[in-house]
């Protein structure tokens, strides 16, 4: 369906991921939902698609995650990998190891009934009154309006919410990430890797082998330009030392949310809630966003559902905790990303790495 049904809803949802399902989830128990999803469906979302403990214990609640999007190896454990030194430190982080458009997909039959899903349709812009929000959609069918008691925005790191509401504007990494063919096994891990040749630019790679092909993704600072090029590069330089690379069957882009300050994490304004990446809910030194997605969508979820004009107040304190986290973990930032950091890091003992990663 490519037009609303309705033209009220007790809450229009933004975006079909993590966040935004299990915000309308939750929502739907005071009415019904409209959840709109800018893009196609099933979703395509440039990921690792790991999921980490985190996420596993939020999920506890919805049933377990189905075995037929689980992929090889089962569970991969991070390391981190400086690769001009050849110092690897394997530590006791594990996640579960996922196909992610499978995950998207999944998560979408854990909907209620009175949810409303339509693909292709993005929030151009919306107003506020007395009486809830009035929101502006864009559709391939064309322009509609709706209703709604609340709108949540939970439509990633370049939010069309967030940018409407016309507050601190956050800014992104560029993601790329190839689909490599594997023609031998390579380390069961989550290798993330640096290197200091590529550029200040550059701030990691990741190895995660997926069944028969290897997932293979640089995260570049904002602004960086020419990022292909640098990827290439890079992976030329992994199939030097990894001889089971093969041919890259494709390659996505995407964006990231780069965290910087406090400021950044905005739980909304009025009506108006922000979950996951919309919101600058990720964790700023490992990019580990899935948890923080499927927590504060659940608790934007849950504050919409009870009475709308205080569900702001309600959302803010229910997420403090993660918004003190990300404070926390944002001390950490300047040097872990410093030259003097990852050289550092080389030195750590494993034990220490295990117990520091874990908390990040």
């Amino acid at each position: 369906m490519s037009q609303p049904a309705r033209e009220r809803y007790s809450t229009v949802v933004a975006g079909a991921g993590p966040a935004g399902v299990l915000a309308a989830v939750h929502a739907a128990e005071r009415g019904p939902v409209l959840l709109a999803e800018g893009g196609s469906l099933p979703r395509s979302k440039s990921c690792g698609g790991m999921l980490h403990e985190l996420s596993l214990g939020t999920l506890e609640a919805y049933g377990e995650v189905p075995e037929s999007i689980v992929v090889e190896p089962r569970t991969v454990r991070f390391r981190y990998h400086d690769w001009d030194r050849g110092i690897r430190r394997l530590t006791d982080l594990t996640f579960l190891n996922v196909d992610r458009a499978g995950f998207d997909a999944w998560l979408l039959t854990l909907l209620p009934a009175n949810v409303e899903v339509v693909a292709r349709t993005s929030v151009k812009r919306f107003a506020e009154d007395g009486d809830g929000v009035s929101v502006e959609l864009a559709t391939d069918a064309g322009a509609c309006s709706v209703r709604a008691d609340l709108l949540i925005g939970a439509d990633g790191a370049r939010s069309s919410v967030r940018r409407a509401l016309g507050l601190r504007q956050s800014t992104s990494y560029v993601t790329l990430q190839d689909f490599v063919e594997l023609a031998a096994d390579i380390d069961p891990v989550f290798d993330c890797i640096y290197m200091r040749n590529i550029g200040d630019e550059f701030g990691y790679s990741y190895v995660v082998p997926k069944d028969d092909i290897a997932l293979i993704g640089s995260v570049f600072y904002p602004r960086t330009k020419h990022p292909w090029e640098k990827h290439d590069a890079i992976i030329d330089l992994l199939r030097e030392r990894l001889p089971q690379l093969g041919a890259s069957k494709g390659r996505e882009a995407s964006a990231a949310l780069c965290v910087r300050s406090a400021e950044d994490v905005l739980p909304g304004a009025g009506r108006v809630l922000l979950a996951g990446e919309a919101g600058g809910f990720m964790s700023p030194t490992s990019g580990e966003g899935i948890s923080y997605a499927l927590r504060t969508g659940r608790l934007a979820g849950i504050a919409a559902a009870g009475d709308p004009g205080t569900a702001l107040e309600h959302y803010v304190a229910l997420t403090e905790p993660i918004h003190r986290d990300i404070v926390r973990r944002l001390r950490w930032l300047p040097f872990m990303e410093s030259r003097a950091g990852k050289y550092l890091a080389g030195f750590v003992p494993t034990p220490l790495v295990s117990r520091v990663t874990q908390g990040l």
